[in-house]
């Protein structure tokens, strides 16, 4: 009998294992925790710098049109006042990237987000769901002008464009699809990641997920080569390191991911996935900055500036308070008293271009305040103040 109720036990764990996909990403977690071991020394003047990276889609298909016009009411109502108390080491204040969707502009709704944009709360990047704008699956040639269709839209209103003309983009896929990895519903393009690139992407933001489309590569910054014969092209690839240069088609910027703990029944040994998400219950706390920290998502060679890419789906009521509410604030509060000072590091707050900017810089083998270089290689958007 009791080994039947061990196999039996068994059996569900691997189960929950496989759905959760945690085999596609635990043993490189593993690895990476072991190597840590290694590496006790924490480097000196240590800077942290964070970038809210938001899928910004209003919700199901069921959920009211009407409803939409409020949410973007409630963003420029407490959004602004939460920004301008929290700034970071440089005096900049808390910013927000909306990785807002084509099939979302209508109405005013881009216009009121480049508002809050030129009042220097945050700025505007691509976001595509497949499955929300026919024809889909999509091929090669109509994902194309998706891409054209929308830079075209958005660019009325200053989106994507930079001051010589020309137009690039950050991207996140919808549902996590990135490269078809999720099949042809979600996406149907092999050769996204090629296409994103010749279009004008300069970085994918897209992960962690913990469906099967996450990588097997994590916690990095890195670049890929596209395979257009095969899905999910990015499951490897080279890292950006110091004195080193672009290779392949396209970078990737991962937030962290790993292994925590989560209290349940007044206990804290209970293990929880922990995926920089400001979702539902995966609550902004000051506890999980550790696990953020300990992620080291860094440009090889350069330890003493971590990036942290945090992930929300900001304007789904349910995560209000998580982005813009009184527990955003306390969490904030929290994080510039505890990592805002010369021993623990400095914080600097960022928009998803700025984090590809001082990347971009660390690879240069740039020294010192990464807060100078938030227009490093890419320069502010048009709209922007």
């Amino acid at each position: 009998m009791t080994v039947i109720v061990f196999l039996i036990l068994v059996l569900i764990a691997s189960v929950l294992f496989v759905r959760r996909q945690l085999h596609l990403w635990v043993f490189a977690w593993l690895w990476q925790r072991v190597l840590s071991l290694f590496n006790v020394n924490r480097p000196q003047d240590r800077h942290i710098v964070i970038a809210i990276c938001d899928h910004f889609d209003f919700g199901s298909a069921g959920e009211y049109r009407q409803g939409e016009e409020k949410k973007l009411d409630i963003w420029e109502r407490k959004y602004p006042p939460l920004s301008d108390r929290h700034l970071d080491s440089n005096g900049v204040k808390l910013k927000h990237t909306w990785f807002f969707p084509p099939h979302y502009h209508r109405g005013d709704y881009l216009e009121r987000l480049v508002g809050l944009c030129r009042r220097g709360y945050g700025e505007i990047e691509f976001h595509l769901h497949h499955d929300h704008i026919p024809p889909w699956p999509d091929t090669s040639e109509t994902l194309r002008e998706k891409i054209r269709q929308c830079i075209k839209s958005f660019s009325k209103h200053g989106v994507f464009c930079l001051p010589d003309g020309t137009k690039t983009f950050a991207f996140i896929h919808g549902d996590w699809a990135l490269d078809n990895s999720r099949g042809g519903n979600h996406c149907g393009v092999n050769d996204e990641i090629k296409i994103l690139a010749e279009e004008g992407c300069y970085a994918d933001f897209t992960f962690p997920s913990l469906h099967e489309s996450q990588p097997r590569k994590i916690n990095s910054i890195y670049y890929v080569e596209d395979n257009p014969e095969k899905p999910k092209s990015y499951d490897t690839g080279i890292d950006v390191r110091v004195g080193g240069k672009q290779t392949g088609d396209l970078m990737l910027i991962q937030g962290p991911l790993g292994i925590g703990r989560k209290k349940k029944f007044g206990l804290s040994i209970f293990p929880s996935i922990e995926a920089a998400s400001l979702d539902g219950a995966n609550i902004p706390h000051i506890k999980r900055v550790q696990m953020w920290l300990k992620a080291n998502v860094h440009v090889t060679g350069k330890p003493e500036w971590i990036f942290i890419k945090l992930h929300t789906h900001g304007a789904m009521e349910k995560n209000f308070d998580n982005n813009m509410g009184d527990m955003a604030d306390q969490f904030f509060t929290e994080l510039e008293n505890e990592y805002n000072n010369p021993k623990d590091g400095y914080l600097h707050y960022v928009t998803a271009r700025e984090m590809y900017n001082i990347i971009k810089a660390a690879e240069a083998g740039e020294k010192g305040n990464p807060g100078v270089y938030r227009d490093y290689q890419i320069p502010r958007y048009c709209y922007l103040p």
